[in-house]
């Protein structure tokens, strides 16, 4: 099964799913997210399958949520017709939300490894932080600037991977960090170079592919069960309600005014700007682009 949107491709156990919106930093919007959630649908209920591979095409993870064309796909952003309790029952409901999607990675039985290259920010770094396990190239970049204006955590994974002071470093300054950083402060599994990054997942599902399924789903489940009990479910529920209303307080309004007027470009030199970091960072602190080494 594939979609214009996502790919999935399935090969000696493993299925690979592929975020393909790649002139696009592989951002999410809804077509895409219904179809991640139709591919990991697949690959669970295929006896044949025993891992799961999620990556994106292109020089990026994820960008995160789309905010091209003035957000014009965000229609219940709108000033006149922002109704909070309606946001509530989007964000909360199993049949409207997109969390539910993301964490199929999580809830999904079969074990789930997230290929992070290039850009995992936003949304996109919520969705990489599902899976089960976690490899960047050492020069992926890793955030969450929501955390300065217009957004909230929404899956509590940079919560639940990170210890206290990590966890709430992050949470306030919306710093990013390195593929390389985030493996040394545990936020996830590994870190290899980029032209290292394949070789390196396929070394894992390897190893997984010698263990019987019903080990592995047995294996993670418990240690996911010991997470749903540390509260993982209440945390995403208050998450996605607290970033709708992040997306309505007058710095989260005129975050979107500013992205309408001039484009989302200026919106976020505006965010970015006196931090020098995500797309305001010095030229040498971006990640390199696997187009441009050959790597594609």
């Amino acid at each position: 099964m594939s979609t214009d949107t996502v790919l999935l491709e399935k090969a000696d156990g493993v299925a690979t799913i592929t975020l393909n919106r790649p002139e696009k930093y592989n951002t999410l919007r809804y077509d895409l997210i219904e179809a991640l959630n139709a591919a990991l649908a697949d690959a669970n209920r295929d006896d044949s399958i025993k891992v799961i591979v999620l990556q994106g095409a292109g020089d990026s993870f994820c960008g995160g949520f789309d905010f091209s064309n003035g957000l014009e796909h965000f229609g219940n952003i709108k000033e006149d017709s922002y109704d909070p309790g309606m946001d509530v029952m989007a964000v909360t409901g199993q049949y409207n939300s997109y969390i539910p999607t993301f964490m199929g990675l999580w809830r999904g039985g079969k074990p789930t490894i997230a290929k992070v290259h290039g850009y995992c920010v936003g949304g996109g770094s919520e969705l990489a932080l599902c899976a089960d396990i976690v490899v960047a190239s050492d020069d992926a970049r890793i955030g969450t600037p929501y955390s300065r204006v217009w957004g909230c955590h929404l899956t509590g994974m940079w919560v639940y991977r990170l210890g206290l002071a990590k966890a709430k470093y992050y949470a306030l300054t919306g710093e990013w960090v390195s593929g390389r950083e985030a493996a040394d402060i545990e936020l996830i599994n590994f870190s290899v170079p980029l032209e290292d990054l394949d070789a390196e997942v396929d070394r894992i599902t390897d190893k997984l592919t010698k263990i019987p399924l019903t080990q592995l789903v047995s294996m993670k489940l418990v240690v996911n069960q010991a997470y749903d009990n540390m509260g993982l479910q209440s945390t995403q529920t208050l998450g996605p309600i607290l970033d709708g209303i992040m997306r309505n307080t007058p710095e989260g309004r005129q975050f979107v005014r500013d992205a309408a007027s001039g484009g989302v470009k200026s919106a976020v030199i505006k965010r970015d700007g006196p931090f020098g970091d995500y797309s305001q960072g010095k030229p040498e602190d971006h990640p390199r682009k696997k187009s441009e080494l050959g790597l594609a």
